[in-house]
């Protein structure tokens, strides 16, 4: 086996992990501090790779686009989180559940009528289209580039906030103890409206940046939602480091699995066979994954909890 194309599998691994980390950790916060089971969180992704497109498109400036797709989803999510989530809250996982899956609905019809049910092209910038040689041997594209040193980036950023600010603090005593934040004079409905606006911020940023890459079509949002939810159940669920290295393991997992599966059961089925096996066999290991870790650790690798 080539080892270039290993290393090259290794990092388009970790660029989908770190994409797939930005979408776990906003939904990991307003799950595990919240205590909110939001399947909406999709759907904000969805609009941020809709609305980077085509403003990427008619601006040709991705950073720009950026910004307002994340601008554009943040003020989504205000509406959303006033005029359906403060409902929620308190309420039980089911109601929550059915809610925000109703969300998704309304959400993907919402994009059929701006954009139509076509995907919409998100064209990589001309200075990021072309090879960076790594080493000799390995041009690898410099848009992937970018995204991993943005994922590690915000990581990073965000890894602070939580742990080491007063907003973190504050966000930490929210949810240990909510009654008793609130008589020290904690405005924990204000953190609480925070931490959701942030998770609709990470999830804008991971479908902007995500758009050249993947195709940006209606459903999308549906379809990153159940690997960003196995991150948090293997990375323990209110646990930013927790879903860090979990969407990396995810991440390479999934990205390994199918570049090579299919290569390795051509030893012993046919290549039509083993072309299609070999994607489905790289899902369930992801699945696998999440098995293995849970029958060592029940709450997950860094329980928040625990």
């Amino acid at each position: 086996m080539n080892p270039i194309l290993v290393f090259e599998q290794l990092l388009n691994g970790a660029g989908y992990g770190l994409m797939l980390f930005l979408i776990a950790a906003g939904l990991t916060l307003v799950f595990g501090i919240m205590d909110v089971m939001n399947l909406s969180h999709g759907s904000l992704f969805m609009v941020g790779a809709y609305v980077a497109a085509t403003v990427h498109v008619q601006s040709g400036s991705l950073a720009g686009a950026v910004l307002v797709a994340i601008a554009a989803t943040m003020l989504v999510a205000v509406l959303l989180e006033v005029t359906l989530m403060r409902r929620l809250y308190g309420r039980d996982h089911l109601a929550q559940v059915l809610a925000t899956f109703g969300v998704i609905l309304v959400a993907d019809d919402a994009v059929k009528m701006v954009w139509g049910p076509s995907p919409v092209m998100a064209p990589t910038p001309a200075a990021l289209a072309g090879p960076v040689e790594l080493f000799a041997g390995l041009p690898y594209p410099s848009y992937r580039l970018v995204v991993l040193g943005a994922g590690v980036l915000v990581a990073g950023l965000l890894y602070l906030l939580v742990n080491h600010s007063r907003v973190g603090m504050l966000v930490r005593a929210g949810a240990s103890d909510r009654w008793m934040a609130e008589l020290m004079g904690v405005r924990v409905k204000r953190v609480f409206s925070g931490i959701f606006l942030l998770g609709a911020a990470l999830a804008a940023l991971a479908g902007a940046l995500m758009g050249p890459i993947m195709a940006v079509q209606v459903g999308m949002g549906e379809s990153i939602l159940i690997p960003a939810l196995v991150v948090i159940v293997i990375g323990g669920i209110g646990s930013v480091r927790g879903a860090f290295v979990a969407a990396l393991l995810v991440g390479l997992v999934d990205t390994i699995g199918r570049a090579f599966l299919p290569l390795l059961l051509r030893a012993t089925l046919p290549p039509a066979v083993a072309a299609d096996l070999g994607p489905l066999c790289a899902e369930v290991a992801m699945y696998a994954l999440m098995a293995a870790v849970l029958s060592f650790r029940p709450a997950g690798l860094f329980s928040a909890k625990g």
